[in-house]
């Protein structure tokens, strides 16, 4: 998959799972390679950078017997971040799906 295009991807699930529950970083990189194959070099910017944007705020949590782990929460800005991001993949679904089937667009 392209790498841009695979972002989008990654960064939309980072979303869509955060806003299920609030999340550490580790816990969302086990959550999405339980499906596909991805590293903590590719979630953390995507992190930082949603994070900078003000579509995530972050909190920390004591862990026993390690660091505190810093949790993401989704803001009312990400919300609607996510909802966008969703129509436009829904929209782009559509769209390949009509081409790989011959029809008009």
């Amino acid at each position: 998959m392209n790498t841009q295009l695979r972002k989008g991807v990654i960064e939309m699930c980072i979303l869509a799972l955060i806003e299920r529950q609030d999340m550490y970083g580790y816990e969302i990189v086990q959550s999405i390679a339980q499906h596909t194959d991805i590293n903590e070099g590719t979630v953390y910017p995507i992190l930082r950078r949603l994070t900078m944007e003000n579509y995530f705020s972050t909190y920390l949590v004591e862990s026993r017997g390690g660091p505190a782990r810093k949790y993401y929460r989704i803001t009312p800005l990400g919300r609607e971040y996510l909802s966008r991001s969703i129509g436009e993949w829904r929209q782009m679904e559509k769209v390949v799906d009509i081409i790989l089937r011959g029809e008009s667009v």
